[in-house]
């Protein structure tokens, strides 16, 4: 039982993993991700990219949302900036993987750059309505513009990296899996910085956090731009993904989803995006399975999609009213509960 942490240096107090049951667990984990490709069929290999991606852009509104306290409903649109850029360059002048996802990444931090400037005088429900409002004029500028194809838009050809053509699920894997694990490294890492902490200030308390000497309108589009840059990089692994990229493949529901995924998970949590955005990329997929051992399951199918939606909904209210820190605070309670046992406090 552990029943405390010491430690004797800096560098010790600093490590992101500072316990020996951490590094074993990581160590296990990193052996699955590792063999999971070589075991797993085309099916769950399609659901593990997916659900790598929605980590990534989560993660993103989490950083946001979750730890700066901003509310956003435009992480759809974020992430259709990233992926139109990555198909442009991809389709037109055949640029590498990496430089794409790298430019998808930053033409959407620009873009959250822009609509994070009335954050400084608006917040709450009134931010939420300016991020709506910039979802709505990125889905018109994909839906008539040329240069994206209008509605009906782009083709993506697969990627080439290191000589090797990205045109399955498996190989896919071994690119989206680590680019969104090193997100996540990053995020973990970003919070126990001077940057973190004045997001987290911000959070609690804007007018404090100023009168403390922290630039609200800087950081406040700082976390705007990283939040972006997140969303960005996951349209743009998306893009690679599915090869096709139309306005409608970025709705306002898409954007909702990434908010009841923080939510279900934990909002100001780096486990909280994880476990919300795995939990609720795959609750549409066991409704499938479900419908599908029912007598007349082809029939039911039909109502999976506004059964999808009211489920949101309801995952909303159901963690809002009974467990507001989300899945992260479960686990958190079930970790505490086996350092004590067999003994109960």
């Amino acid at each position: 039982m552990r029943i405390g942490t010491f430690k004797e240096s800096y560098v010790a107090d600093a490590a992101l993993f500072d316990s020996r049951t951490q590094k074993v667990w990581l160590g296990i984990g990193a052996a699955l991700l590792l063999l999971f490709p070589f075991i797993a069929s085309d099916y769950w290999l399609y659901l593990a990219c997916l659900v790598s991606i929605n980590v990534a852009s989560a993660t993103g509104l989490n950083i946001l949302t979750g730890y700066t306290g901003l509310v956003s409903l435009g992480q759809a649109a974020f992430m259709g900036l990233g992926a139109y850029t990555v198909a442009i360059l991809q389709l037109r002048w055949g640029t590498p993987f990496l430089l794409n996802i790298l430019a998808g990444g930053a033409v959407a931090m620009l873009g959250g750059l822009v609509v994070g400037i009335p954050s400084l005088r608006v917040k709450g429900l009134y931010l939420a309505i300016a991020t709506i409002a910039a979802s709505f004029i990125a889905h018109f500028v994909f839906a008539n513009s040329a240069f994206t194809g209008r509605t009906g838009g782009l083709t993506v050809p697969p990627a080439t990296l290191f000589g090797t053509l990205l045109d399955t699920s498996f190989r896919l894997y071994w690119v989206i899996v680590p680019i969104t694990i090193l997100m996540l490294l990053g995020t973990a890492n970003l919070f126990r910085t001077r940057v973190g902490r004045a997001f987290i200030a911000i959070r609690d308390r804007d007018i404090s956090a100023e009168v403390l000497g922290i630039p609200l309108l800087r950081y406040k589009l700082l976390s705007f731009g990283l939040s972006s840059f997140y969303a960005g990089v996951a349209g743009g692994m998306w893009a690679y993904f599915f090869r096709v990229v139309t306005p409608e493949s970025f709705p306002l529901l898409m954007s909702i989803f990434f908010l009841a995924a923080i939510i279900v998970g934990g909002m100001g949590s780096v486990l909280g995006g994880i476990l919300g955005a795995v939990f609720m990329t795959m609750v549409p997929e066991l409704l499938k399975l479900i419908v599908g051992l029912l007598p007349g399951g082809i029939e039911l199918t039909v109502f999976l999609s506004p059964v999808r939606t009211v489920l949101f909904g309801a995952l909303i209210i159901g963690f809002l009213v009974f467990e507001p820190h989300g899945l992260a605070e479960i686990w958190r309670r079930t970790r505490r509960f086996f350092h004590l046992w067999p003994f109960r406090s």
